[in-house]
């Protein structure tokens, strides 16, 4: 008579939820492409929503820094300095409210569906970076009316689109597991957008900020991908703080490991708590 053995492998769990996000690939492009549409869907002026926002709150950065402040430009035109600046930030904002509601809108997906439920808050920032590529249409052109040429640094743009993702993900993830157990959160997260706004070098170079301040400045994430935006857009005198740009990749970094480890450990309450 023969029989079966069960066996336990350390780890399997883990591995095979990895595999899962994997399998389940079809429903990331079904979440992320459903959300796609109704954003744009019955809308008077569909994507141009996504170009008036960073277009006016380019301009206002432009009189106000620019025309009223005089704030240097790091010789670029002030706009493209902006608009440089504003295109990762505005695709992190995005990335921030999308991805910290993700779970709630779906909860009737995630109360009676098995699936990783990473793939939510992951489908909410790929939304957001649809906004970001249809932005970089002003971007394009602002280089054109000013007649603005791109040095070689453009070909490394990719790798900073990469950063600026990796750090939408980490701090999406805290706000997406925090938002279901506190839904104190859905109030907190536009008070944090509009704050880091205002606290990230957007309307102004990070070189006004103080050189003793500067390592401290890069504690905020996003100064650090802001940058490595300019530098790789507009050449010239753009220059990286070398060590706080590590700074700020250390702090993704860890924001994306701690973020991944936190929605995990909440992960198998959601669906009852949601």
């Amino acid at each position: 008579m023969s029989t079966k053995e069960l066996v336990i492998e350390a780890g399997r769990t883990e591995k095979r939820y990895w595999q899962d996000l994997w399998n389940y690939r079809e429903l990331f492009y079904f979440l992320a492409w459903r959300d796609i549409l109704v954003r744009y869907k019955q809308t008077v002026i569909g994507v141009a929503w996504a170009l008036i926002r960073p277009f006016l709150t380019m301009i206002v950065f432009t009189i106000v820094f620019g025309n009223l402040a005089k704030l240097p430009s790091e010789g670029v035109p002030y706009p493209i300095l902006v608009f440089a600046a504003m295109l990762p930030w505005q695709f992190f904002a995005n990335s921030l409210s999308e991805s910290s509601n993700s779970l709630i809108v779906n909860a009737n997906l995630v109360s009676k569906v098995y699936f990783p439920r990473l793939i939510v808050p992951a489908s909410a920032v790929i939304v957001s970076f649809v906004d970001f590529m249809i932005s970089g249409m002003i971007l394009l052109a602002l280089m054109a009316w000013y007649n603005f040429v791109p040095s070689w640094r453009i070909i490394t743009i990719p790798l900073f689109i990469l950063i600026a993702f990796l750090a939408a993900m980490g701090v999406g993830l805290w706000l997406a597991a925090l938002n279901v157990q506190y839904r104190d959160f859905r109030y907190i997260v536009p008070f944090i957008v509009q704050f880091g706004l205002y606290i990230s070098p957007v309307g102004f170079s990070s070189k006004v900020v103080p050189e003793q301040w500067r390592l401290l400045y890069s504690l905020n994430p996003m100064v650090g991908v802001i940058d490595g935006f300019r530098w790789a857009i507009l050449g010239g005198e753009s220059q990286i703080y070398l060590p706080g740009f590590l700074l700020s990749l250390g702090i993704i970094t860890l924001l994306l490991w701690s973020g991944i480890w936190y929605f995990r450990k909440m992960e198998r309450t959601f669906a009852d708590v949601i």
